[in-house]
């Protein structure tokens, strides 16, 4: 019996995988090539107005970057040092954590196009929506804590051909697959677990209303932390259980936009104003969006099956197989090399936390690896800074660095970078 259950979930869990993985793969590098070549300060000198032009600009800057509710917080927070405006910052917030080039295409592999070509489109407006009310109602400061001032940094060289192809690679299958990797398993097989355990009827036996439903979907989706693209066959798992598609999309947008840190960031940076905002908004928009999903979907007779006659007619079989192992490898790969770095000897807090050589700092708000190398970047940037090592297992930072540098100025450079210093 426990075997069956087992092997039946491993099977479900492996179809959906199957689907998803050359679309993943192709995400994944497309990613890389984006994070390469288009940086957070060439979009801010783009956002600095308080104008619909810089949400609107905001919005189209963030559909396709693969950053989570997480790993959106620095590069948001660069934004707003560059002097991007309120509004550019939430339409930022809310379009760049809920979609991705990778969720965009295994969204497709799922999904289909035109749940694909709709979750791009709402996720558009939905962070211009948000960018619009922030104008409105927030133009001023509303207890926000003080920005950070950006430090003096040193110049960089500019890397060679080969360097950028080896940073598109690695940031694309392990950097960012090591930050996703866990999401992405946990929603495969949590997708494999409703396709084996739930009926398929059973969402249009026990809920009434399309509205109890979405309503039920929203309570889970906004303290959950997932990312846009492990949320996708959660998502499809329960449609094919009966889920109503508005309900299910309702999973895929307030799910990935929001999580207890990206609130306290927007809290403490922008105001309580802005918070509620980027909260009401976001609700607004996951509920209406999913409502007009919901017609859509009844006006013109959609109808949802897993297996996409599209798929086995564009992509051969054998390359479904082989990304799904392809992709398998590199997740085993990330995963347990995360798992031994986790199990190495954490760096000890030093008695002295200041010295002329070496500073303490422990950051509570790292959580993946984009985190750790936003802070390391701001860090290395700094005049003085000989190397730093982060642990993020502890969440200490140990910076080595020249007497000319104090740790005020460290514990600044951090938290311009968008994370709070708790041993300051």
């Amino acid at each position: 019996m426990i075997i069956d259950f087992v092997f039946g979930v491993l099977k479900s869990s492996y179809v959906l995988l199957k689907e998803m993985a050359p679309y993943l793969l192709f995400g994944f590098l497309s990613a890389g090539i984006l994070r390469e070549f288009i940086s957070t300060e060439q979009i801010a000198r783009h956002l600095g107005k308080n104008s619909f032009g810089s949400v609107v600009k905001a919005a189209l800057f963030g559909v396709p970057l693969p950053l989570c509710s997480c790993g959106v917080i620095p590069p948001t927070m660069t934004l707003r040092n560059a002097g991007a405006s309120r509004g550019a910052v939430l339409s930022f917030l809310i379009a760049t954590p809920t979609t991705g080039v990778d969720s965009i295409f295994a969204t497709y592999s799922l999904l289909g196009p035109v749940f694909a070509v709709y979750r791009v489109a709402a996720s558009f407006f939905a962070g211009i929506f948000s960018g619009i009310a922030a104008n409105l109602f927030d133009s001023g400061s509303d207890g926000a804590g003080p920005m950070p001032q950006p430090q003096a940094v040193v110049s960089r060289i500019k890397p060679g051909l080969l360097s950028r192809i080896y940073k598109i690679f690695h940031y694309a299958f392990v950097e960012l697959l090591s930050d996703i990797g866990k999401w992405l398993l946990i929603g495969i097989v949590i997708g494999g677990l409703i396709t084996w355990l739930i009926p398929p009827d059973f969402f249009q036996s026990t809920f009434t209303s399309r509205w109890q439903a979405m309503l039920l979907i929203l309570l889970v989706s906004v303290p959950l932390y997932v990312c846009a693209t492990g949320s996708i066959p959660i998502a499809a798992a329960l449609m094919m259980k009966g889920l109503n598609p508005g309900a299910a999309f309702v999973l895929l947008l307030a799910g990935p936009a929001t999580n207890a840190v990206t609130i306290t960031v927007i809290s403490r940076y922008l105001g309580k104003k802005s918070t509620l905002i980027y909260l009401s908004t976001l609700i607004i928009s996951s509920m209406g969006f999913g409502f007009i999903l919901d017609f859509i979907w009844n006006r013109f007779d959609l109808a949802f099956t897993f297996h996409h006659q599209h798929n086995h007619q564009i992509l051969p079989g054998w390359l479904n197989t082989s990304s799904a192992i392809f992709l398998t490898v590199m997740l085993a790969f990330v995963l347990v090399k995360k798992y031994i770095s986790g199990r190495q000897k954490p760096i000890e807090v030093s008695n002295m936390q200041v010295n002329d050589k070496s500073t303490d700092l422990l950051v509570p708000g790292m959580t993946c690896n984009n985190c750790v190398t936003h802070v390391k970047n701001a860090l290395v940037k700094l005049a003085g800074v000989v190397s730093v090592n982060i642990d993020l297992s502890s969440k200490l930072v140990r910076v080595q660095h020249t007497g000319s540098i104090g740790k005020q100025e460290l514990a600044l450079a951090v938290e311009n970078s968008g994370y709070q210093v708790a041993n300051k």
